[in-house]
């Protein structure tokens, strides 16, 4: 088949396929004289194989070392579970970060009047000054760790994932 068929056939895009072969999660594809990439019911399996483990969010990187384990049939499920439980981790600590900014985020809103003043408890949380950001940038425990403020961590990561590196 194809590329546009091995993609109707397993949910993942033209588009990705070729990026999955570029990345080496999916073996190079033959192909046909004419130059066209041609795939089988085992490449389209391995496709559904990574696309169902993006849905749950793991990393290219992590789904390489999940196609080995996959294609190892000696290996031990232990080492499966290992990053399966490695990975469960970091969206408890993911989810946990979304709900303390999402509860900060909630009272701000709650103590905001929303009416003609100009005063609004909003933008002063906002102001409000990053525990550490009187450090200066590379030196002491800000280097080390991103900085828990009360909206979750600067920088994008989780308070769980900070709070593992003090």
């Amino acid at each position: 088949m194809n590329i546009g068929e091995a993609a109707r056939a397993s949910g993942v895009s033209a588009k990705m396929i070729r990026y999955y072969e570029q990345s080496g999660l999916v073996a190079k594809a033959v192909r046909t004289q004419a130059g066209y990439r041609t795939y089988g019911a085992a490449d389209v399996h391995t496709l559904r194989f990574i696309s169902r483990s993006r849905d749950l969010g793991f990393t290219v990187e992590q789904i390489a070392g999940l196609l080995a384990l996959w294609r190892d049939r000696e290996r031990a499920s232990a080492d499966v579970k290992a990053v399966a439980l490695a990975h469960l981790a970091e969206l408890e600590a993911k989810i946990a970060g979304l709900q303390a900014m999402q509860r900060t985020l909630e009272h701000l809103v709650a103590h905001c009047h929303g009416d003609g003043r100009p005063d609004c408890p909003i933008l002063e949380g906002l102001g409000e000054p990053v525990p550490g950001a009187g450090e200066s940038p590379g030196s002491g425990a800000a280097a080390r760790r991103p900085a828990v403020t009360r909206f979750g961590v600067a920088g994008g990561g989780t308070a769980g994932q900070a709070g593992s590196r003090r």
